[in-house]
């Protein structure tokens, strides 16, 4: 019987015309389970993506050793293909795709009801996937469910399911292929509190079923079943050792941080609004519900000019849709009592007229961005609010955009398409594009995801030095206090679309 499930000695790895792993080697042998640790950029999602079989692998030798986990059943001749059917990689963003199959699903969708009935149920897609013949049966559906707490979503479409109901969900359809190695890349981002502190008993009993495991994480939050550990650095595996004799202290990056103040102070009087209001948000008892499912009840919810908010709750509590009727993409907001900017909703702005005013980044937004821009044409797309550049640039523009990326330490990704970046240089991109037109109001809505404790303390710093240097409106959601900046002074907390505090 094999002891090493999968090994990979002195490859080259290559993606389009981009090298990322030289002289790769690594193995992972039964019963271990694995975390790879590293800077933002480092190459762990390009390593998970190495082993699932995602790019090209030249030199040196890769060896699979599946053929014992199909209890007997020889691999066809397609022997490869099976064994990437043995791997399940969680990625962080989803493939979700509608009923007629035809096309993904695209960001203002989950809001407008006619267009989301094109979408799954979370019971219509996990019954789905398909499982490998003569393999372990062991995560039912049932077993599953109840694992990752979905069975009260089972009837849900996929298009409403709130960023860390989609990433249980995504873990669940992992799981239900029953895999011989499960590769999750970040999968703690996104969830709440409770799901966290849950999520080492979850890996604990998905590890115990016999399931080898390698995750990217954070130094942070390395699970307690999880028996080695990697540590990458710009595209190097530079440490492996078990978990007891891993220090952590040795890899905490280093987190010194400087904002540019005067460049800073600069960039926020370039096109700064004049206009002034009352009320940014004013909110009476607003009311949102989807068939006989109530997702906001009797919210009220004044925000003024230089008010500095922290949104928060668990997992489908109702904030992203709160977010919406802000940000002028839920249509329920005309049937509610919602005045922005000083206008009440309905009486003759456009969505384009509200979104002008706002800078917003969301997991959603993220999730549904077209990525064949460049990082550049990205940020200057801000000004617009499109989702991407689709005029020619305009030079002043490209200009104040570089001086935006610079500001987020992400300039030398300027000319790199957008879906080349690593995730967390994606968000720092889309945040960016929020701050370029200096609007009245921001909304980060889970800014941080993915980014490496260097790149979270610069841009809480950053919103801090901005909410220091202008009168701008903050609203900010998080599920990790350290991440909120100090400037947040209100708090407004949901709890099944209430107001509890």
């Amino acid at each position: 019987m094999y002891n090493t499930l999968f090994s990979i000695d002195k490859a080259t790895v290559r993606f389009l015309t981009n090298t990322l792993f030289k002289d790769l080697t690594f193995k992972i042998n039964k019963g271990e389970n694995w975390a790879l640790i590293g800077e933002s950029g480092s190459g762990k999602s390009a390593l998970l993506q190495t082993i699932a079989g995602r790019f090209n692998i030249t030199g040196g030798t890769v060896t699979y050793n599946f053929d014992n986990e199909l209890n007997g059943s020889s691999p066809d001749n397609n022997g490869v293909s099976i064994n990437n059917k043995l791997i399940a990689l969680v990625e962080p963003k989803h493939h979700f795709r509608n009923l007629s199959n035809t096309t993904e699903f695209y960001y203002q969708q989950r809001y407008n009801s006619s267009d989301s009935e094109d979408a799954l149920t979370v019971d219509d897609y996990l019954l789905s996937i398909k499982s490998i013949p003569n393999h372990s049966s062991y995560w039912t559906l049932d077993k599953t469910l109840s694992l990752l707490n979905l069975h009260s979503l089972r009837d849900k479409q996929l298009i409403k399911l709130s960023n860390g109901e989609t990433k249980r969900l995504m873990l669940a359809a992992a799981l239900i292929k029953n895999p011989v190695l499960l590769l999750l890349d970040n999968p703690l981002t996104g969830l709440d509190v409770k799901t966290r502190q849950d999520f080492n008993g979850i890996i604990e009993q998905i590890t115990a079923s016999g399931i080898s495991l390698i995750m990217a994480t954070s130094v942070h939050e390395i699970p307690e079943a999880i028996t080695h550990v990697a540590v990458l650095n710009n595209g190097t595996i530079v440490h492996q050792v078990d978990k007891t004799a891993f220090k952590p202290d040795l890899f905490n990056p280093d987190t010194s941080d400087s904002i540019n103040t005067r460049e800073l102070s600069s960039l926020l009087n370039v096109n700064k609004s004049a206009e002034t209001y009352n009320w940014i948000v004013n909110m009476d008892k607003v009311h949102i519900k989807y068939g006989d499912k109530v997702i906001l009840d009797d919210v009220n919810w004044q925000i003024k000019t230089g008010d500095r908010w922290a949104l928060l709750g668990h997992n489908g509590a109702g904030k992203s849709t709160l977010l919406s009727l802000i940000n002028g993409d839920n249509p329920q907001a005309y049937a509610n009592n919602i005045i922005l900017f000083d206008k009440k909703r309905g009486t003759g702005e456009s969505i384009w007229d509200i979104k002008k005013k706002i800078g917003f980044v969301s997991p959603e937004l993220h999730q549904y961005f077209p990525t064949d821009n460049s990082c550049l044409q990205v940020t200057e797309s801000g000004y617009y609010d499109t989702l991407g550049l689709f005029r020619p640039s305009n030079k002043e523009r490209t200009e104040i955009a570089l001086r935006w990326m610079k500001a987020l330490e992400i300039d030398k990704y300027a000319r790199v398409l957008l879906k080349n970046i690593p995730a967390s240089a994606q968000r720092l991109c889309l945040l960016a594009r929020a701050l370029i037109k200096n609007p009245p109001l921001l909304i980060f809505d889970e800014p941080c995801q993915g980014m490496d404790d260097h790149q979270q303390l610069h841009f809480k710093n950053l919103v801090d030095t901005i909410c220091s240097l202008t009168s701008a409106t903050l609203i900010y959601v998080t599920h990790y206090q350290h991440e909120i900046p100090n400037c947040v002074n209100k708090v407004l907390r949901l709890d099944k679309g209430k107001v509890i505090d």
